[in-house]
């Protein structure tokens, strides 16, 4: 199989959240650390780089004037045309110490989004579901929330700890995207190399996780098991995206944060945001319901 591509060279320190905006045939993205949000035409525009006021990690769409953006003192309004954002709903917005990480967007339109300790040690985190100006804290006690992502119908939501190297998954109502179960382990990662980091699941069922720490992104089934791995050049691979006007290809973001300047020297790919070799059966995330 052929490597995975650049898809842009803009390097980022933490880069996460891509999403692809069917609207205007872009994606975004954004490296936390450093408080920017990327967008880049697709495939092959320039990447514009935006400065924002405080770190961010997630984008998704409202309507055809507003997207919402999930920072660290929770969810924003971002007005295409300007940029500007404006506090819709404050999440954690009154600690500190906590800042926002994965998120995704449930087929009801609710947003399930979570949050983390800034220096990743303590299990400060939560993950949140929001709809219609409701808020609901659905778990707490997680490390590192990832892999945040709904089967097709709605009936199943899939989240991870990644510092747990557990992958779980929970049944929800679909018309409202809140879990009714107890999460049941549906991949234990502890055996393989690196960390279970984002994921999305295509139109065939096959959940797509980046894993951060092992160059690449691994395809598992139904049911968990392990169906095929995407070589990407960095070592810290961190969410996975479809993109494109058929959702047929899938993009990835990586990252630097944590590597030694010798480290660094071995991977000078790492960090930038890349378009995997490979066609697959995608689908586009809904908007949220405000």
């Amino acid at each position: 199989m052929p490597e995975a591509t650049v898809l842009s060279p803009v390097v980022c320190e933490l880069g996460e959240g891509p999403s692809y905006d069917t609207r205007e045939n872009k994606l975004f993205w954004f490296d936390i650390v450093n408080k920017k949000l990327l967008e880049q035409d697709f495939p092959d525009g320039t990447t514009v780089v935006h400065d924002l006021p405080e770190m961010a990690s997630a984008i998704a769409d409202v309507d055809q004037g507003r997207q919402v953006v999930f920072t660290e003192t929770g969810l924003h309004l971002r007005d295409r045309r300007s940029g500007k954002l404006s506090l819709h709903q404050p999440i954690e917005a009154d600690d500190p110490k906590t800042r926002s990480n994965d998120a995704r967007v449930h087929p009801s339109g609710a947003f399930w989004v979570g949050t983390m300790a800034k220096e990743e040690g303590s299990a400060k985190g939560r993950i949140w579901w929001y709809r219609a100006g409701e808020l609901k804290m659905l778990f707490d006690g997680v490390v590192i929330p990832n892999s945040i992502c709904f089967s097709a119908d709605g009936a199943t939501a899939f989240f991870a700890c990644s510092s747990a190297q557990k992958l779980w998954r929970v049944a929800c109502d679909p018309e409202t995207g809140l879990p009714h179960d107890e999460p049941q382990v549906f991949v234990d990662g502890r055996e393989a190399e690196g960390f279970i980091d984002g994921s999305v699941i295509d139109a065939d069922g096959v959940l797509w996780n980046a894993r951060w720490g092992g160059s690449r992104v691994d395809a598992y089934d139904a049911q968990g098991k392990l169906l095929r791995s995407i070589k990407v050049p960095a070592s810290q691979a961190s969410c996975p995206a479809f993109v494109g006007p058929d959702a047929g290809r899938l993009a990835v973001t990586s990252a630097w944060k944590g590597m030694s300047e010798e480290a660094r020297a071995k991977e000078p790919l790492a960090g930038q945001t890349f378009l995997l070799p490979l066609e697959v059966k995608g689908r586009f995330e809904p908007s949220v319901v405000l």
